[in-house]
């Protein structure tokens, strides 16, 4: 290995320290992205006009081009859910159906039902959070625990289950030419395995708690919807049934087939999805601010997807680097079987970015082609990538686990990291293992 490959591995080192820490302090994603950037450009033995003006704006731009309706029509299906209370019906729907005694498993079950219809996760944690908030007071749980079961019903098993329209799907299925239920046998045991480990796991944390004297103490900001908890139906608000039906009509359309050919694009599916959830509960919403709703999707996109072109069009400076090769042949060359050295790469570059969309849009492109080169399948590649990208993504300056703990929850890191660390760190690592596992031994299932 010569000189200039190890001062370029340095310089991209460097630069994934940096961006680790200036996320975690909260500076702007672009800021960190463009010097972080630069810094790989300078080591990396590049022009730096070109590795910004070519090589992180190409990047930028077809992460944009490829995923912009994606992400728009999936946030305009969570806009509508949210002001129509579609979303929180559904949610205390679920929680009635398993009962308030099983708050454990009704919390997770009813976040992972909305994230799999496609509803955004932060807007399945805010639907839901004033429900958890009452049946943990209720069943007197310890109230530090919320987040992990928010975070676990929505970043883990649901949503990188094969057929959920969700953008960790999305990104490996149309970078490796396959589809959203690619791997569906395999993908959908190991999302199984994740959610019987993870609720296990939260249980006995809980449990343990509880016999140490834990229980819930009230924040003086929470406020109470004992709706939620009763089997009284809300009077001004949606049926839970109806509201559902969108979800089942979005999933089943998208995942149509013909001669192995989805008929319906993933964006189509999901903008009818909306359609179907305006339409179905337009009496609960006042159609004179709807443009306005549809502004506030349009905006909330352009954040969302630009602070991820960001992340992508940083990892496009790093692949032109020389010591970007060094990089892909040491995961390629990861003793056993070549599927375990894209998991592995995956879940790490996820880490560093803070963001399983993020590190997707970088690992899926970058080391999609070398994996399959070596004879692995689209199909398992596409499963493995997407649900090992849900592990090392929850650490803590992950944006949706700071928003869900700290901003909605009122909890700190400390007090509630850890069960969070758990059920959406360790569980999904346990599901990446059960998926590398399965495709080895059963590489022919579909």
């Amino acid at each position: 290995m010569n000189t200039g490959v190890i001062i370029s591995l340095v310089g991209i080192i460097m630069a994934l320290s940096l961006l680790v820490v200036m996320v975690m302090k909260g500076v702007n994603i672009f800021i960190i992205a463009i010097v972080c950037s630069l810094l790989v450009a300078i080591t990396g033995n590049l022009n730096v006009y070109d590795a910004l003006k070519v090589d992180y704006m190409t990047g930028f731009v077809e992460f944009l081009q490829a995923n912009f309706f994606i992400f728009l029509t999936g946030t305009l299906m969570g806009k509508i859910m949210e002001i129509t209370g579609g979303a929180k019906s559904i949610a205390k729907m679920i929680v009635r159906w398993i009962g308030k005694d099983k708050a454990l498993l009704s919390i997770p079950i009813a976040c992972g039902i909305l994230a799999y219809g496609g509803v955004s996760v932060f807007v399945v944690s805010f639907a839901v959070f004033p429900i958890a908030l009452e049946i943990f007071k209720e069943a007197d749980l310890p109230r530090r625990f919320i987040p992990a079961a928010l975070t676990f019903g929505c970043s883990t098993f649901a949503m990188v289950a094969p057929g959920a329209p969700q953008i960790h799907n999305i990104i490996p299925a149309s970078t490796l030419g396959t589809d959203i239920m690619a791997g569906a046998v395999n993908g959908f045991i190991s999302c199984a395995v994740m959610f019987i480990v993870g609720s296990t796991i939260l249980y006995k944390m809980v449990s343990k708690e509880k016999a140490n004297g834990g229980h819930f103490i009230a924040h003086e900001s929470d406020t109470f919807d004992e709706v939620a908890t009763t089997n009284s139906k809300r009077e001004n608000g949606p049926n839970g049934l109806i509201a559902l039906i969108p979800l089942i009509v979005s999933i089943l359309i998208i995942n149509v087939k013909i001669n192995g050919q989805a008929i319906v694009p993933i964006e189509v599916g999901v903008f009818i999805g909306a359609l179907l959830v305006y339409l179905l509960l337009n009496k609960y919403q006042d159609n004179a601010k709807i443009v306005g709703h549809v502004g506030d999707a349009c905006k909330t996109t352009v954040v969302a997807i630009c602070n991820t072109c960001a992340v992508v069009a940083f990892g496009s400076v790093v692949k032109s680097a020389v010591g970007f090769d060094f990089i892909v042949n040491a995961m390629t060359n990861i003793p056993g079987p070549p599927i375990a050295g894209a998991a592995v790469g995956t879940t790490v570059i996820a880490g560093i970015c803070g963001s399983a969309s993020g590190g997707l849009g970088i690992a899926a492109p970058l080391l999609g082609p070398v994996f399959l080169a070596k004879g692995v399948s689209a199909a398992a590649l596409t499963r493995t990538m997407a649900i090992s990208s849900a592990a090392l993504d929850s650490l803590p300056h992950n944006g949706y686990i700071v928003t869900v703990t700290n901003g909605l929850c009122n909890e700190s890191h400390k007090d509630a990291y850890m069960p969070i660390f758990w059920v959406t760190v360790l569980t999904p690592i346990i599901g990446t293992v059960v998926a590398v596992l399965l495709f080895t031994m059963f590489p022919g299932l579909p």
